[in-house]
């Protein structure tokens, strides 16, 4: 059985990055168009490699350190030997899936903008095509890392399956920390130098969006790489593998006593539906394709369809893996588990588009307020971003009552395995889902070559209409990610719980976690937890405007002292600026990485287990909805502005347009930095709870 579940999650991670490749090859044999385009978008590749390159160093000092402590734990009898060694392969493949992910976007922008000169649909295809890549690495890798230390771990090694998971689970910190680094880095380049070039182009020059005699304009188009896709990529491959991993512990502790349905087959439950969901996501690349002058609804729909084709063949196919599996129709309630998950990510997807996307009214509304100044539209944006919170929390709930109940029949631990399945069925059509989001930053670059390259208008339309579209896929994949890590992080808890009773029992040490507020380190940790979003919130949007305050003194520096700069007659020092984004970005990076960390693990020393019970939850539940809000509201901003453009409300340089660029800039950090980092710090605080749970146990306190 162990071979055999290796050897077909090997093939579902073979077969998704062939697809992949198979993709890349056709999105590669596409035109770049002019010699202007091809230099434009070659000055966007060279500034996204120097920054990565730049990153990746950084990173590296701080896994090495990282490797060297859990080494020592691990010497200490405090972890097992493989630990370190999963720590670090779980964070190479989530570098891995975001550099190969900002790869293809960046030899795709161009080849996007010069599909656009023959119609929308072939640009929607090259620029989706560019997402798929990205979205079938991201899975293709996931299963590979999996398929890799199941079989080292349980056929050469001879572990039992729970001995499996519990160092599985610890590349998930590895894949969580590199996210974090790379979501928060990222995020603080993109929005850094879109604050600086909106702020000193659009509203104090009056030029327009992408003009080439703004000097932040390239820095602007290489931080939608670094921050959308290579962020982003890593972001979604630690929810993935997590969720994956998660949900197989949970499963062998669940099922250990069953003769017919042992811990091995409660662990190929995860992996075989992520497999399964490869196929279905491919099948539903298929489907997505448009017409000539469609509208954003049109264009919705066109994605939607691929999606939706997908979640429903998962659906029906997942219903034989549980059977077969498990114990028949008597674990149906596992496979309703799965449908609430399916269902709750369509839910999530849809209420965040409501919300964001300009074809309805809470974004129109949002638009309106235009008319009496910026401080209405950010009030306004506010209010909706808090509003927008509800039906997720509502999902959500939903989702995890029906997950544990249908599941659990009165077993705790049949029902947090439903929970923890809920989430895996959620981030089944992850390769098309994420292709969705990722064809966004390649739709928003192919807009900005199309402008400074001066082609036709009617081209500029098409690209702007893909990159609105892009808004609303943005928001609705960050809504999707936060709702699959609040129930991954529900089951990173119930393993961290495993955790501690594991390494009690190893120690002959009594634990109580019984999760009682009276008792004051578990009050204290729940206050702490609720407080750590908003900490990590405070530090990444100082960082963004810290960050943003240089390239406005740069841009501003070069358009008093560039002679004819301003009359298109001398050429911007765009190198300046993307480097000053490099510099400040992998600065302000560092911080609020490293407090996420090791704020937790001192929390822990000091309050004990049962206190970092409190504070995973309190820490979830906040950082949930502070992720909902932040990036919700950034949305709206960003698509509201760009339903001025499209001529409401006095339609560009008026000074309806001004003011939404200003909320415009606001949106920024909320939606691109601090609103979908919180997500991963919310997974990431459970990862290292469970690596630190023999520490933290025999060494507290209180």
């Amino acid at each position: 059985m162990g071979i055999f579940l290796a050897a077909l999650t090997f093939i579902g991670a073979l077969i998704a990055l062939l697809f992949a490749l198979f993709t890349a090859k056709k999105v590669l044999k596409a035109s770049e168009g002019t010699d202007k385009m091809k230099k434009i978008s070659g000055a966007i590749k060279s500034g996204a490699n120097a920054y990565l390159k730049r990153q990746y160093v950084i990173v590296s000092v701080f896994f090495a350190v990282m490797f060297v402590v859990l080494l020592v734990m691990a010497l200490s009898g405090l972890l097992t030997i493989y630990v370190p060694f999963a720590f670090i392969t779980g964070g190479f493949f989530s570098a891995l899936s975001g550099f190969i992910g900002m790869k293809i976007a960046t030899s795709s922008n161009a080849r996007t903008a010069n599909a656009c000169r023959e119609g929308l649909n072939k640009g929607l295809r090259i620029a989706f095509s560019a997402g798929s890549v990205m979205g079938f690495t991201v899975v293709g890798l996931g299963l590979l890392d999996i398929s890799i230390w199941f079989f080292l771990l349980h056929n050469v090694f001879k572990l039992s399956p729970s001995d499996v998971t519990s160092a599985m689970l610890t590349f998930g910190m590895g894949a969580s920390s590199m996210a974090l680094f790379a979501r928060v880095g990222g995020g603080i380049f993109t929005k850094a130098a879109d604050v600086g070039a909106d702020l000193v182009g659009k509203v104090e020059a009056g030029i327009p969006e992408d003009d080439p005699r703004n000097p932040a304009v390239i820095a602007d188009n290489v931080g939608d790489n670094v921050g959308d896709v290579a962020g982003m990529g890593a972001d979604l491959y630690e929810s993935y593998v997590g969720s994956i991993i998660s949900a197989s512990a949970l499963g062998v502790a669940a099922f250990a006593g069953n003769s017919k349905s042992g811990g091995l087959n409660a662990m190929a439950v995860p992996m075989l539906l992520a497999a399964l969901g490869i196929i279905c996501s491919i099948i539903g690349t298929f489907f997505v394709r448009t017409k000539e002058n469609a509208t954003q609804k049109d264009l919705l729909k066109s994605l939607s369809r691929g999606t939706n084709f997908s979640a429903i063949v998962i659906a029906i196919a997942a219903f034989p893996i549980v059977y077969y599996c498990l114990d028949g129709m008597k674990s149906i309630g596992l496979y309703f588990a799965i449908l609430a998950g399916l269902i709750a990510g369509v839910l999530i997807g849809q209420s965040t588009e409501y919300f964001t996307s300009d074809t309805y009214k809470p974004t129109k509304h949002l638009a309106s307020k235009s008319e009496t100044g910026s401080a209405t539209i950010i009030i306004g944006g506010l209010g909706l971003g808090m509003l927008s919170t509800v039906l997720p929390i509502i999902i959500v709930a939903v989702c995890i009552l029906v997950a544990y109940f249908s599941a659990g029949k009165g077993d705790a631990g049949l029902g947090l395995y439903g929970i923890a399945l809920s989430a895996v069925g959620m981030l089944s059509t992850l390769g098309i889902t994420l292709a969705t989001d990722a064809y966004g930053p390649v739709a928003d670059n192919a807009g900005g070559i199309a402008e400074m390259s001066g082609l036709e208008p009617e081209v500029r339309q098409r690209t702007d209409a893909l990159d609105s579209l892009g808004n609303t896929t943005a928001a609705t994949g960050k809504g999707f990610a936060i709702g699959s890590a609040a129930l991954t992080a529900l089951a990173l808890m119930a393993s961290y719980v495993n955790k501690v009773e594991e390494v009690a029992a190893a120690s002959g040490k009594t634990v109580d976690l019984a999760f009682d507020l009276t008792n004051p380190t578990v009050l204290v940790g729940l206050l702490v937890g609720c407080c750590l979003p908003f900490i990590f919130a405070a530090l990444t949007m100082e960082s963004v405007g810290k960050a943003a305050q240089s390239i406005v003194v740069e841009v501003r520096r070069q358009f008093r002292e560039i002679t004819g700069l301003m009359e298109g007659e001398a050429e911007a020092d765009y190198t300046s600026c993307v480097d000053l984004c490099t510099k400040a970005s992998l600065k302000e990076m560092v911080l609020p990485t490293i407090v996420a960390i090791v704020t937790h693990i001192v929390a822990g020393l000091i309050l004990g287990y049962q206190g970092v019970v409190g504070l995973l939850a309190g820490a979830t539940a906040s950082g949930f909805l502070m992720a909902i809000f932040m990036s919700n509201s950034g949305g709206a901003w960003d698509n509201a502005k760009k339903y001025i453009e499209s001529g409401a409300h006095g339609g560009k340089g008026s000074d309806q347009h001004k003011a939404a660029v200003v909320c415009d800039t606001v949106s920024d950090p909320f939606k691109n930095t601090s609103g979908p980092s919180i997500n991963i710090l919310i997974k990431l605080l459970s990862m290292v709870s469970i690596v630190f749970a023999g520490l933290i146990v025999n060494f507290h306190l209180f």
